[in-house]
């Protein structure tokens, strides 16, 4: 019987020219290729290679063969798939919540999912706080993406597995109408107005205690906790805000985007998992979204 992997090694001599650069290109030795090479002469009992001391030559019989071999490989890629979707979609649906700047992420992956995959994925898009409440016992979801800022402000019980997924960096926002700045120096930022998140939130608390680590008092004229309704505000000329690197993509040319050193701070994005309701499909969707 012929073996799919024997039909690649061809299609890549035939393509390549030797069985050497063909080797490198699959990851095997000149023998493995070599010795694959003699097991499908053995299997199709044709001559596939005019064989010199320094080359080879793949006959008519092993062109041919190469051609045939595409359309038998793509046939079984596609299988395999069809089989492997089949097996995740025959596993419970997927109740998962993620907080909102998130979601870009979120979409960008299930942009590239086949429909049966999407399919059974029930999504709650909420503040981390709020999801986490949803994870314990009787709970109605099977895992969150979450973030922590700093080590203060979520708490989730110990039963929930936790796994990173990336550090979020702050950055500082300003808008573009405003007079150029440079070197955004923490003093020189005191002074202008601010938004900033409502008090007592975890955003709110990191960014005082920022704040009070420089000695300042920033202006604020606004409190919001919506990075999307932020952005608007500065593109207006409202005032000047922190903001992660994932609440930022896809910004407006009305806002400029500054990294300084003095601003080393960055939230923690992991999943939070309930453990009797881990499955193959879940674990799947939640290495997709590492980013």
């Amino acid at each position: 019987m012929l073996k799919p992997e024997h039909l690649r090694t061809l299609r890549e001599v035939v393509r390549l020219g030797s069985f050497a650069a063909a080797a490198n290109r699959l990851g095997y030795t000149s023998s493995a290729v070599s010795q694959q090479m003699a097991a499908l002469e053995r299997e199709t009992g044709v001559r596939l290679f005019d064989r010199f001391a320094h080359s080879v030559l793949p006959t008519s019989a092993a062109e041919v063969l190469a051609r045939q071999s595409e359309t038998v490989l793509a046939d079984i890629e596609r299988m395999v798939a069809t089989v492997q979707a089949v097996h995740r979609n025959s596993e419970p649906q997927i109740r998962l919540g993620l907080f909102p700047s998130f979601t870009d992420v979120l979409a960008g992956v299930m942009r590239d999912m086949e429909p049966e995959d999407r399919a059974g994925i029930r999504l709650s898009v909420a503040e981390s706080s709020q999801l986490i409440s949803r994870l314990g016992s009787g709970g109605d979801m099977d895992a969150a993406v979450v973030y922590q800022v700093g080590n203060t402000g979520l708490s989730w019980p110990s039963v929930l597995s936790r796994r990173w997924i990336a550090e979020d960096r702050y950055r500082l926002v300003l808008p573009r109408l405003w007079p150029d700045l440079s070197p955004y120096r923490a003093e020189q930022l005191v002074d202008l107005p601010w938004i900033m998140h409502h008090p007592a939130s975890s955003d709110a608390t990191l960014f005082e205690a920022l704040f009070a680590h420089w000695r300042l008092h920033p202006r604020v004229v606004c409190h919001s906790d919506d990075f999307k309704i932020t952005l608007s505000l500065i593109g207006a000329g409202l005032g000047a805000a922190l903001i992660p690197d994932l609440a930022l993509r896809g910004h407006g040319e009305d806002v400029v985007v500054v990294d300084v050193p003095w601003l080393n701070i960055s939230r923690s994005i992991f999943t939070l998992v309930h453990p009797d309701r881990e499955s193959a499909r879940l674990q799947w969707l939640l290495d997709a979204l590492t980013v």
